[in-house]
């Protein structure tokens, strides 16, 4: 037994190479690699454990997140000093290498060093935050769910994953469309007939749109309107302008689908014509007979479609549960108060 334990210290004793005057020897450099992997598992750990933590509150997460990426950085970085120092080094004898050190990062690694100071930047960054509904100059749009040592993860409306480097969110054009909790105004365009009354088109698109689950309700600051924009020429052409509440922000296309759907609906129970100016001047003229009855003719419409006029049954609107759905709790990101 006492020989192989010799052997072991003569093992842990041999000397591999040199910095300056002191030794690296095989014990040294095992112990330093220990050190930095416990490091980074206790960095791992605290980042999982504070990330839970986050995914848990509605307030303060920004704080906590701060919190979770200085605190994995500062454990790598403390770990890494320690590793050199478990070999024995003098770190004042390294101001050397430093000196180079900084030479090779100002030639080769300067793009790295600038997306983790931007990252670092963006950490503090009260105008963007983890959760935030941002869109970029390229036309990309997602949530922001990490902001990493080199690039900022978002994830779109299609569950993918885009990595945008750190420094492209500091120096580009970046539409923030949840900052500070705060909702937006959604614009929904559609058409009505010249005849029919604009007080009946806006009353049938104001209910429907009041009674989409995702409608902030009327207040002094957020209020349901139909405007009328222009005249177009075979329709007037409306706008629904509505406030959605913070989560249903986040899906822009689902918002707009559900809110196009819920209008269709409401023009056709309330028989308001939507015109198709080409097909209703032929059909009207076609063999003397009129409108409806023409249509008929033509294999147009069913013998058992609706009449105008005869309230219709409301259609599934699948949009609305897909916009519902961004409700949910998202492990991964710190959520907000709607608004």
């Amino acid at each position: 037994m006492q020989p192989e334990i010799e052997q072991l210290e003569q093992v842990r004793e041999l000397v591999l190479f040199s910095i300056g005057k002191t030794p690296v020897t095989v014990g040294g450099v095992v112990a330093a690699l220990i050190t930095v992997v416990l490091a980074i598992i206790a960095a791992r750990l605290i980042g999982l454990a504070l990330g839970r933590a986050r995914a848990k509150v509605s307030r303060g997460g920004a704080a906590l997140y701060i919190v979770e990426k200085l605190s994995t950085y500062g454990l790598i970085v403390f770990g890494i000093i320690a590793g050199v120092s478990t070999l024995g080094v003098d770190l004042s004898s390294l101001a050397v290498f430093g000196g180079a050190l900084g030479v090779g990062v100002g030639l080769g690694l300067q793009g790295v060093v600038k997306e983790f100071v931007s990252g670092i930047v963006l950490i503090f960054d009260e105008e963007l935050r983890v959760g935030d509904y941002i869109e970029l100059e390229s036309g990309q749009r997602g949530v922001v769910h990490e902001i990493g040592a080199r690039a900022t993860r978002i994830r779109n409306n299609d569950s993918v994953d885009i990595l945008i480097p750190n420094s492209q969110l500091i120096q580009g054009t970046v539409t923030n469309w949840t900052l500070r909790g705060h909702t937006r105004r959604i614009r929904i365009p559609f058409r009505a007939a010249y005849n029919v009354d604009k007080e009946k088109v806006r009353d049938a698109v104001l209910e429907a749109a009041k009674a989409v689950p995702f409608t902030l309700p009327d207040s002094a600051t957020y209020r349901t309107q139909v405007w009328l924009v222009s005249f177009g020429e075979s329709a007037l052409n409306y706008e629904l302008v509505v406030w959605p509440r913070l989560e249903a922000v986040k899906r822009p296309n689902a918002i707009q689908a559900a809110y196009t759907w819920a209008i269709d609906d409401a023009l056709r129970n309330a028989g308001i014509e939507v015109p198709n100016p080409q097909r209703d001047l032929h059909v009207r003229s076609i063999f003397g007979e009129e409108a409806d009855d023409a249509r008929r003719t033509l294999k147009l419409e069913s013998a058992g479609a609706p009449t105008r006029g005869r309230r219709r049954k409301a259609s599934t609107n699948d949009a609305i549960e897909d916009t519902l759905a961004a409700g949910h709790d998202d492990p991964e990101i710190s959520r907000k108060p709607s608004a």
